[in-house]
């Protein structure tokens, strides 16, 4: 499995999307980024895609937009996830995408540190 090596260009834009909420941290993840809360991803960056995690029904609305898609490797997608359209990129709609991503993994079990 090949894992696309984002542009500096991509990891900016994929840093300026990221909320300035509590909490609220960037990692990096296998070569790309990570926008974390409590220890859970709430979006990731994967080659230029920026991808975010949802509730199923969030993740159905978003999927049947134009131009969104499964997120991650194409031979093994992420589940719960889905790629924003480019077009949604620094957009009050991406913004609100990502919002709902942060909302959402907030309600998840904090991840507990590896020791």
């Amino acid at each position: 499995m090949q894992v696309p090596k984002p542009t500096e260009a991509d990891k900016a834009r994929f840093r300026s999307l990221v909320p300035d909420a509590p909490g609220v941290e960037v990692k990096p993840m296998f070569g790309n980024l990570g926008g974390f809360v409590n220890g859970n991803m709430f979006m990731g960056l994967f080659g230029p895609e920026v991808g975010v995690k949802l509730a199923p029904a969030e993740l159905d609305e978003l999927r049947a937009l134009p131009g969104t898609g499964p997120f991650g490797p194409p031979e093994r997608p992420m589940a719960g996830w889905a790629t924003l359209a480019p077009g949604q990129l620094g957009t009050l709609d991406g913004a609100a995408w990502i919002g709902r991503a942060l909302s959402h993994v907030r309600t998840l079990p904090p991840k507990k540190p590896k020791g």
